[in-house]
C-alpha cells in the first residue's frame, strides 16, 4: 500500500501511526537511504499486512487521508462502517484497505543539486544557482544588487502567477543555515514541477501558475563568509572588522555585515528606537547603523521589494523554533490565521511582537500593511550545527509550501 510523504511526517511517527516499526519499513522502502531526509511528496510502500490501520492526527480529514493513502474515498468509508466521517478523532485507529503499490518517480537524473553541507558558503550557493538554472531553465534568475564588498545578492523567480511571495534568508551571517534550507526547497519545488507532482496536498503545478515565488537565499553574503571563511589581510576592512570582533579573527558568531551593521536592524521602522538602545559603532550584532537604509544590502532589500506586490514576505532566521507575526499594531487581522497555520505545520510557537523593531518584517507590515513573518528555525546557538538541518527542514517544508497557497 502506498503512502505519500507531506510536511512534518517522519518515519518513527508514519510507523507509529500505521502500529509497525520503523525497521519494517525502512525492509519495504530499500530506496530510502537516508531516513533523516524524506521528503513531501515521496511515495512510500507501507508492509503488507492484509487490512492497515491508521491513526487520526489533527487536521485530518477522511477525504484527505484517502488521497493520501491512494485509495479512493467510498473505500475507505466502507472500511470503516462505524465511523463518523464529519467527526474524526484524533488518536482513532482507521481500517484501511490494502491496494495494489505504485512505483515512486525516478529521482532526477543527475542527483539532487543542493547537499546541505557545513561548509555550504556563497561560493556553494552561486555555483548550486548555476546547476539549478541550468537543469530547470524556467527559474528566473537576477540580482537585486551587491553587498559592501561587491558579491552579487541574487534573486531567483520561481512561478508565473500574478500572486507574489517573497522568502529571504541570511539576514545574519552567523544564520547561514537558512541558506540551504531555502536553496533546497526551491530545487524540491522545480523538481516538482518539472515533473507535474504535489508535494503533500499541494498540486505544484496549479501552484506555479497562480503565485510567482521570489526568493533572495542569502541577503548577508559578506556576513556569511565571514562566518564560514574567516578574514586575511586582503579584506578592505579588514582593521575595522577586528577591532569591532573584539580584536579576534574567529568570526564564528559574526551576524553583521562587512561594515559591523546588523542588517535587519536597518529599516526605518521605528530604527531611532533601535539604534538608541544597541552599540553605538560597528559591532558583531545589533549595531543599527549611522542612519536606516544606509548599507547596500538593505538599499537591495528595499529597493526589490518596493519594486514588486507581495502579498506576503517570510524572512528566515535562526533560533528558537518561534515565529514572529506582528508589528506595533499595524499587522492586518488574516495574519494571525495565517501564522496559526505555519505553527501547526511546523509545530514552532507563534509569538505576536518580537519587542524590537527596525526589521525587514517590520517595515513591510508598517509601509504595506501585510503579512509579514519571521521564522526562527532550529534550537541551539547560532552558528546551528548541519545535523539540525534535515530536522529544520521537516519543520518547515509546511510553512514554505503554505506561504504559496494562502
Amino acid at each position: 500500500m502506498p503512502y505519500t510523504i507531506r510536511p512534518g511526517d517522519t518515519l518513527w511517527g508514519i510507523a507509529q501511526r500505521f502500529g509497525i516499526t520503523v525497521q519494517e519499513l525502512l525492509a519495504a522502502n530499500p530506496q530510502v537511504t537516508n531516513p533523516a531526509s524524506i521528503q513531501p511528496g515521496l511515495v512510500i510502500q507501507m508492509p503488507q499486512r492484509g487490512a492497515q490501520g491508521y491513526l487520526v492526527r489533527p487536521g485530518d480529514t477522511l477525504w484527505g487521508i484517502a488521497r493520501r493513502l491512494g485509495v479512493s474515498l467510498s473505500a475507505l468509508v466502507a472500511a470503516n462502517p462505524g465511523v463518523n466521517p464529519n467527526r474524526l478523532m484524533v488518536g482513532q485507529r482507521l481500517a484501511v484497505p490494502g491496494v495494489a503499490p505504485a512505483p515512486a518517480p525516478p529521482p532526477p537524473a543527475g542527483g539532487a543539486i543542493v547537499i546541505p553541507r557545513a561548509g555550504y558558503d556563497y561560493a556553494a550557493m552561486m555555483s548550486d544557482l548555476d546547476r539549478l538554472v541550468a537543469r530547470y531553465p524556467f527559474l528566473q534568475r537576477g540580482t537585486i544588487g551587491r553587498s559592501v564588498l561587491g558579491r552579487e545578492i541574487p534573486v531567483i523567480r520561481v512561478g508565473t502567477g500574478p500572486k507574489e511571495v517573497h522568502y529571504n534568508a541570511s539576514f545574519h551571517g552567523e544564520e547561514w543555515i537558512t541558506t540551504p534550507l531555502l536553496m533546497r526547497f526551491l530545487e524540491v519545488y522545480a523538481d516538482a514541477y518539472a515533473r507535474g507532482q504535489r508535494i503533500g496536498q499541494y498540486d505544484i503545478p496549479s501552484l506555479y501558475r497562480s503565485t510567482s515565488l521570489y526568493i533572495v537565499p542569502m541577503v548577508n553574503p559578506d556576513g556569511v563568509e565571514l562566518v564560514q571563511n574567516g578574514i586575511d589581510r586582503a579584506n578592505p576592512n579588514y582593521d575595522l572588522l577586528v577591532r569591532a570582533n573584539g580584536g579576534s579573527t574567529n568570526f564564528r558568531s559574526w551576524a553583521a555585515n562587512a561594515r559591523g551593521v546588523d542588517l535587519n536592524n536597518q529599516f526605518p521602522a521605528n530604527w531611532e528606537q533601535e539604534a538608541a538602545r544597541g552599540p553605538t559603532g560597528p559591532a558583531p550584532r545589533d549595531y543599527a547603523g549611522p542612519s536606516p537604509l544606509s548599507e547596500p544590502e538593505s538599499q537591495a532589500m528595499a529597493a526589490f521589494t518596493r519594486d514588486h506586490n507581495f502579498r506576503l514576505v517570510i524572512a528566515f532566521h535562526s533560533q528558537g523554533e518561534v515565529i514572529y507575526w506582528g508589528y506595533a499594531g499595524l499587522e492586518p487581522a488574516e495574519s494571525e490565521r495565517i501564522v496559526r497555520l505555519f505553527g501547526e505545520a511546523s509545530g514552532y510557537q507563534p509569538v505576536r511582537y518580537a519587542g524590537s523593531s527596525a526589521g525587514y518584517k517590520d517595515w513591510f507590515i508598517q509601509d504595506w500593511r501585510r503579512p509579514g513573518f519571521t521564522v526562527e528555525v532550529g534550537r541551539g546557538v547560532n552558528p546551528l550545527p548541519i545535523g539540525q538541518f534535515w530536522e529544520i527542514w521537516g519543520e518547515n517544508i509546511g510553512i514554505l509550501l503554505a506561504g504559496l497557497a494562502v
